[in-house]
């Protein structure tokens, strides 16, 4: 047995099932090796970045690592967007990076790289590079144990190709699956202690927080004892709609941040960190927990978050409490012209059962959650690290690992360019996936940021430009039938109803280009500066409420 089949056994006797690959030279060792094991299925994605971008979604739905397999340095160099939103996400992705022969690599040849180097900023808990094809396997199993752990993370294994090729390769028995403490006696008692004090508390919860046994636990100690339930930005999976807890969002603007945190004395962390600013701003602050406010870690990412809230909710005496569950409702079917906001309407209005929702939105999906809380239930992936071209990878991953379960990925139009080649795999693989794309002819969130960070009173039209996407418009509806995928585009509110309708009922994959204006384009986006600025002079009600307006 060489190395590459040796490898192909061990990585599916752990269990792992998929690899995305874009490969090259290097790995035809391994590429021919898929076909000796029929329990690895093989995706090919025409970008690294695809590639990185479904083994995240694919772990985020499925609960274990994918493999991927990458080609050399450049390879990586061309995923790390997506593998860098996997870790900050703390989602488990077996990174296969072939590399040139071990005694090739001194020739320095065309794709030559330092490829641990590049790799370490997306794994800098598990970077090896195998030497034999007799350790091979071994260090395929080191790799795997480091991406289930908790928290997940992205190992990285680099295979060099004659260790690939070369005769002797032993398979090695699966690691054994981890088993995470809870939250010690003394940290459950010190934080039971600091609730009962009285004192304004919130639970702000992240990670594997967000699934329903911890939400059903949090809930009831927010019942028992009122504390209020946060949870992180942008979550890497929460589990929300009718029948399960409700919880409220951290915002992305700062400011808003800063308000809703207003008042909060005793703040715990639930396998999440503290809150901070997106990016830094001229004479604000970048830390969001307010002055005075207490931080306590009931959970950190490597330990069990549920079991914690359990542990937790045990010694408040709430174990038994009931939990207040978010009520079915639904949004009406919007009319007229479309808008933004009427797109994230219909979401609400038609959204199916059991549905994967994607959100890579930016500004158009302001209104998103507050459209679809009360939907059937449904899982919420979001832009974990901030890196955009996201969704359409993630959306290949989480269509393969819940194949009776409908996705639904809302992208912009400037985020879907970036990794666009994700709808030819899914029409290749045959997914059902639904794809919303807001043309809105700008990189929207950008034109708000230039404005915050008062980089010019009056930007000229070169600056203007460097975030526009008119001249020419983007057609997406041609791009997507380029690759395989149906494809209609709605102006309107009906047409958008119609089009969402159509896809649902029928086998993916589908795309819908909704035309729409900017969210926050001419007066709002001049205005909201200064009405953020606003917020800390104006009475905390009413501040309160204009949050609402801008970010429900």
């Amino acid at each position: 047995m060489n190395g590459a089949h040796a490898l192909m056994k061990t990585l599916a006797d752990a269990g792992i099932e998929v690899c995305f690959s874009n490969p090259g030279t290097s790995e035809m060792h391994f590429v021919a090796a898929l076909d000796a094991e029929p329990r690895m299925r093989a995706v090919l994605a025409l970008f690294e970045g695809v590639a990185t971008g479904a083994a995240d979604g694919y772990a985020r739905m499925a609960g274990k690592p994918a493999a991927t397999l990458l080609h050399l340095g450049c390879g990586l160099g061309n995923g790390l967007a997506n593998l860098h939103n996997a870790r900050k996400g703390k989602v488990p992705v077996v990174n296969i990076v072939g590399d040139h022969a071990t005694y090739h690599v001194p020739l320095d040849a065309q794709l030559q790289s330092d490829i641990e180097t590049v790799a370490r900023n997306v794994s800098p808990g598990f970077v090896r590079t195998s030497q034999s094809t007799a350790t091979l396997c071994a260090d395929a199993v080191d790799a795997i144990r480091a991406a289930r752990g908790l928290p997940g993370q992205v190992a990285t294994l680099v295979l060099p190709a004659d260790v690939s090729w070369g005769d002797g390769g032993t398979p090695c028995p699966p690691p054994p699956p981890p088993a995470p403490p809870p939250a010690d006696d003394a940290t459950v008692a010190a934080i039971a202690d600091a609730i009962r004090g009285g004192g304004k508390t919130a639970l702000l919860l992240g990670g594997q927080a967000l699934r329903e046994p911890a939400l059903l636990a949090a809930a009831r100690i927010a019942t028992q004892c009122g504390v209020k339930l946060f949870c992180e930005v942008f979550p890497t999976r929460l589990e929300r709609g009718a029948g399960l807890p409700a919880v409220e969002r951290i915002a992305y603007l700062a400011e808003l941040a800063t308000l809703q945190l207003t008042g909060i004395e005793h703040l715990v962390l639930v396998d999440a960190k503290p809150p901070v600013s997106f990016f830094a701003y001229p004479g604000k602050a970048s830390e969001l927990v307010p002055e005075g406010c207490a931080v306590h870690t009931l959970a950190t990412p490597a330990q069990d978050a549920a079991a914690s809230l359990d542990k937790l909710a045990a010694a408040l005496d709430a174990a038994q409490a009931a939990p207040a569950l978010q009520p079915a409702a639904r949004p009406s079917r919007p009319r007229g012209r479309l808008t933004a906001a009427k797109v994230c309407k219909a979401v609400g209005h038609l959204l199916p059962e059991r549905a994967i929702v994607i959100d890579e939105a930016i500004t158009s999906g302001l209104l998103l959650g507050t459209m679809t809380a009360g939907s059937p239930r449904h899982d919420l992936l979001t832009l974990t690290g901030g890196a955009i071209g996201q969704a359409l990878p993630n959306a290949v991953g989480a269509a393969i690992a819940c194949p009776d379960r409908p996705v639904l990925a809302l992208v912009g139009d400037g985020s879907a360019m970036y990794t666009l080649q994700a709808l030819w795999t899914m029409a290749r693989e045959r997914l059902d996936v639904t794809t919303i794309l807001f043309n809105n002819a700008s990189y929207s969130v950008l034109n708000v940021e230039l404005e915050r960070v008062g980089a010019d009173a009056a930007p000229g039209p070169k600056a203007r430009s460097q975030l526009d996407l008119h001249g020419p418009v983007l057609d997406f509806c041609r791009l997507a039938q380029g690759m395989g995928v149906h494809a209609a585009r709605a102006d309107t509110a009906e047409s958008f109803c119609k089009a969402l309708e159509y896809a649902l009922a029928h086998p993916g994959p589908h795309l819908i280009e909704a035309v729409v204006p900017e969210s926050l384009g001419g007066a709002k986006r001049r205005v909201l500066p200064w009405l953020l600025r606003s917020l800390p002079s104006l009475p905390l009600p009413v501040a309160r409420a204009l949050k609402r307006k801008i970010a429900p």
